[in-house]
């Protein structure tokens, strides 16, 4: 008895129904390109150990040093050029005008992380990988 009238209604509201998904799905993925590329970049600098954005990669024969900048702290992290066997690895980190904080393992890969504070100071950094070194100059990052 009420079939005609409100087939209609059922199918207007379908159509809305479909048309509120979709508008929904449309906003999310725009969401999702927009927070994707930071997420990736904070997952890359993780993965070194240090926070912030990488501003330096400084490559020797069996490694290389990469310099992070967060704020007015800089990390440096070593990391094997082929990663595998365990070697002793090591990084330093000197602001100018004070100690130098150097770290170092045994490891497959890196070396831990050290960070400390610089400001605006230049920085040398310093890093090894099975005996093989690397001693930058001042830098400001």
């Amino acid at each position: 008895m009420g079939t005609g009238a409100s087939g209609p209604q059922e199918a207007r509201g379908a159509v809305g129904g479909r048309l509120a998904v979709g508008l929904v799905l449309l906003i999310v993925s725009g969401l999702l390109a927009v927070v994707a590329p930071g997420s990736a970049q904070a997952a890359s600098a993780s993965a070194a150990g240090c926070p912030g954005r990488k501003v330096r990669t400084l490559p020797f024969a069996t490694g290389s040093v990469q310099v992070f900048r967060d704020g007015g702290y800089v990390c440096a992290v070593t990391v094997q050029k082929r990663p595998g066997a365990r070697r002793p690895i090591s990084v330093s980190l000197q602001p100018r005008g004070l100690r130098a904080v150097p770290k170092s393992r045994w490891d497959t890969r890196s070396s831990p992380p050290v960070r400390v504070y610089a400001g605006h100071r230049y920085v040398r950094v310093t890093g090894a990988v099975a005996g093989v070194s690397y001693r930058s100059g001042w830098f400001q990052c």
